[in-house]
């Protein structure tokens, strides 16, 4: 079988690791199973391309080769007055030649203006999905996901999520042992615990700054109670209004939102712990087991008998 050709595209000031993450999955790949890459770096200005970093890859010319995959990096240069159309363009032209396309963070925005995500389901970062909504209402955004499939665009969110989405990529070309062994040479888990959700990490922080971090803690210990905006507002010493515009803007999303993530982690964590569907919706303030399936499926894509199942399995 020949090897299945996988373009990098990078551009001026792309998020260094958004590429380099996914190259060092499927170089390790190919070394686990010989042959089965043949991986490139390629940009519409060949030769060294900068990063936002200041760091540089070196990168060949685009051809008209057919290839596997093409994975579009995100980083600054997909914000609107840095964005070239030639990389649009380019991205646009070799889709249809590719059996699929993938874009790691804010990419999704270059796989968008191409044209490729009418219609479509999509993740990208969380800090940009406001931007990526307005700009794009025909596309289904999921922005709790750490990667979206939806046949044959995947899209994923930030940095390191491109590991994530390397994996399952991986995995699905080769299988799952060799995509558990790049996770090993990586050091990285090869699906992360308990689903897939990016903004689990930033609600656990209180948001960017922390600043509802105390908040957050305060709402996690109750949440068996009703937690409205009002409640939230209260507790923080805000209007309601003011409280809301800041909550999304330092944590990503809104109030409801986080606190329905911190009940699906509390959820989590009980059936982790052996508790039942029924008993997990209950500690976690769900009140019913249907209400727990809805919002395990919006944030892990995963229904709370397959978490269960999974942490069973685990043991």
């Amino acid at each position: 079988m020949a090897p299945r050709r996988v373009d990098v595209l990078i551009f001026a000031d792309f998020q260094l690791l958004d590429a380099a993450g996914p190259i060092a999955a499927f170089e390790i790949a190919g070394r686990l199973a010989p042959g089965a890459y043949d991986l490139r770096v390629v940009s519409t200005a060949p030769g060294w391309v900068k990063s936002s970093s200041g760091a540089a890859l070196m990168a060949a010319p685009l051809d008209e080769a057919p290839l596997d995959t093409l994975l579009v990096s995100g980083g600054d240069g997909t914000r609107p007055e840095r964005l070239d159309p030639a990389v649009i363009a380019a991205a646009a032209a070799v889709a249809p030649r590719a059996r699929r396309i993938v874009s790691v963070c804010s990419g999704a925005f270059i796989l968008a203006e191409a044209g490729l995500l009418k219609g479509r389901r999509a993740t990208t970062h969380w800090s940009r999905t406001a931007d990526f909504r307005r700009r794009f209402p025909r596309t289904r955004l999921e922005p709790d996901r750490i990667y979206v499939r939806d046949d044959p665009v995947w899209t994923s969110a930030g940095i390191t999520a491109g590991i994530d989405l390397s994996l399952a990529l991986i995995a699905e070309d080769l299988g799952e042992a060799v995509a558990r062994a790049t996770a090993q040479q990586l050091v990285a888990p090869r699906q992360r615990a308990g689903g897939q959700s990016q903004f689990s990490g930033l609600v656990e922080m209180g948001g960017a700054s922390g600043r509802f971090a105390d908040l957050l803690d305060w709402a996690g210990q109750r949440l068996t109670t009703r937690l409205s905006v009002e409640d939230l507002a209260e507790a923080s010493a805000m209007s309601p209004r003011n409280f809301a515009r800041a909550f999304v803007r330092e944590v990503g999303m809104t109030p409801a939102k986080a606190v329905e993530h911190l009940r699906v982690e509390a959820a989590r964590g009980a059936l982790r712990q052996g508790a039942s569907v029924e008993q997990a919706a209950r500690t976690a303030g769900f009140g019913d087991a249907e209400r727990l399936r809805r919002a395990m499926l919006r944030t892990y894509g995963q229904t709370p008998q397959a978490l269960r199942r999974k942490a069973r399995a685990e043991l």
